[in-house]
């Protein structure tokens, strides 16, 4: 089963989804730039693949979450190199490092 749901963080507005999958839950949450997520994310191929960190992938991996609200509120312990450029840093909470990422697009955007 797969779930999707609108919400607001400092009335920046993102998209949570949740994968139901036998055994475990793949949790992500985004928004136009970035996200993060679950462990199950490979944060190190990201960063050590030539063509991907070209592309400036901006995310975050949080460990031992099983909930939306656990992945908000958990320290991001893995960042790809563009998250890093942003001034998203381990130890930040997720719904730190998401409101960072709103910020960064809305100054690109200039909105």
């Amino acid at each position: 089963m797969f779930q999707a749901k609108k919400i607001l963080i400092e009335d920046y507005e993102f998209i949570t989804y949740e994968v139901f999958l036998p055994k475990t839950t793949l949790l992500v949450v985004t928004n136009e730039i970035g996200y993060i997520m679950c462990a199950a994310v490979d944060i190190d191929f990201f960063n050590n693949t030539p063509k991907l960190v070209e592309r400036k992938i901006i995310a975050a991996r949080a460990e031992g979450v099983r909930t939306i609200e656990e992945l908000l509120n958990a320290p991001m312990a893995k960042l790809t190199i563009a998250a890093k450029e942003l001034g998203i840093h381990e130890g930040m909470s997720g719904r730190d490092a998401l409101v960072q990422m709103a910020k960064a697009d809305t100054a690109k955007s200039g909105t």
